[in-house]
């Protein structure tokens, strides 16, 4: 098995204090802290990746950034 090329976010500051991707090519999408790359990651279906990243792009959720 072939370990997934996490990348970050284009809108992260540059800093470790945000989430990495596996861009789904397959049935699941993984994702990371980028604090800890060898630590675990969350695998999820690739469909409820894309529902979510649909889901934030059109404002369904309320997001308050601090």
């Amino acid at each position: 098995m072939t370990r997934p090329t996490f990348t970050k976010s284009t809108y992260s500051a540059g800093d470790d204090n945000c989430v990495e991707v596996a861009a789904p090519d397959g049935p699941t999408a993984h994702i990371r802290d980028s604090k800890d790359p060898s630590g675990p990651t969350l695998t999820i279906p690739r469909e409820a990746h894309t529902a979510f990243l649909r889901a934030v792009a059109t404002g369904e959720f309320d997001f308050d950034l601090i």
